[in-house]
């Protein structure tokens, strides 16, 4: 069988044809199914068995995934996969990249999303329950993973925002780009004078990216949580947070609604809260990654990120016009 001719950013269709020839090596029996799924994972399917393979830039952070995984089922986090031993004898390696091989998880015909509120609970839940795992062995893994720090890091996307504004003014235009940045800063302001609240709750094991696409329903219907690629210590909260700036474009950007969440509740009166919930996070981070991969001449995306930053742009200036009086 010759591999699938799908370009990515991994290379071309020779690229491909090589990597589909050394896997085909390894496997025992002839692969049916060799399908790209982004970047560098893949889908492979023999006669015996089916099998997700996940590249890592290096063995160490092949290591620190399987041992993650591994921890993780053993401490009673059952919704997530296993990594498999390769069907070679030897780790699997290919042109310098290490592949982890993943148990199949069979998807649902409803896949999740953010769409309904029983699945926005549900994926809340779930991160919940990882949690509530993970800090029962977080300082096995402190020396092994970095800490989470949102303040940090949203500043350094926020400065980078910045250094894009000549070029990003191409695309979009006053009174939105001065809007986006004053939001930012105000919530930046604010979470450097209320960072001690970051400080208050007892670490975990943070996911890291709780986007719609790392929960799979299994065919059964159970959720799962997948691709810990992105894993840091820190408060639970950082999660919520970033969970939180990715269903409020879901519940018409109301806070009101975003507290009838469980988790969300008990956040209710914190003002570094409500100073993160301002921070334009989504717009900020997919704009720098645009301007990074040079992908503006992607007419596609292009219109989804200037969608992004424009199509919901009365309703996040009264959401942070609402945060503000909140805190008055």
């Amino acid at each position: 069988m010759r591999a699938v001719n799908i370009r990515s950013g991994n290379g071309d269709d020779a690229y491909f044809d090589r990597l589909f020839s050394y896997f085909q090596s390894q496997f025992q029996g002839e692969i049916s199914k060799f399908v790209p799924i982004r970047g560098n994972v893949f889908l492979i399917k023999t006669k015996k068995q089916s099998y997700i393979l996940k590249g890592y830039s290096n063995h160490r952070k092949l290591k620190l995934q399987e041992a993650f995984t591994a921890t993780l089922r053993k401490e009673g986090f059952k919704k997530t996969y296993r990594f498999l031993e390769p069907p070679s004898k030897e780790q699997l390696y290919f042109e310098g990249t290490h592949y982890g091989c993943l148990e199949y998880l069979s998807a649902n015909k409803s896949a999740f999303s953010f769409h309904t509120r029983s699945n926005r609970q549900e994926g809340l839940d779930l991160i919940e329950q990882f949690h509530d795992t993970t800090k029962s062995f977080e300082k096995r893994y402190r020396t092994l993973m970095p800490n989470g720090d949102i303040l940090a890091k949203w500043t350094e996307r926020y400065h980078l925002f910045l250094n894009n504004l000549p070029f990003l003014r191409h695309f979009i235009k006053e009174p939105f780009v001065s809007e986006m940045v004053s939001w930012a800063y105000w919530s930046l302001t604010g979470m450097e004078q209320q960072q001690t609240f970051f400080h208050n709750e007892a670490d975990v094991i943070l996911h890291g990216d709780v986007a719609h696409h790392n929960f799979l329903r299994d065919k059964t219907g159970k959720l799962h949580l997948i691709d810990f690629d992105l894993i840091n210590i820190g408060p639970p909260v950082f999660d919520y947070l970033q969970y939180a700036n990715r269903i409020l474009p879901f519940i018409d950007w109301s806070y009101d609604n975003l507290l009838t969440y469980t988790q969300m509740k008990k956040y209710k009166r914190e003002p570094a809260f409500l100073y993160a919930l301002a921070y334009p996070a989504d717009i900020f981070r997919e704009w720098n990654r645009i301007i990074r991969e040079k992908s503006y001449s992607d007419e596609t995306k292009l219109k989804q990120v200037i969608d992004l930053s424009v199509g919901q742009f009365a309703d996040r200036k009264n959401f942070v016009e609402q945060l503000k009086d909140l805190l008055e």
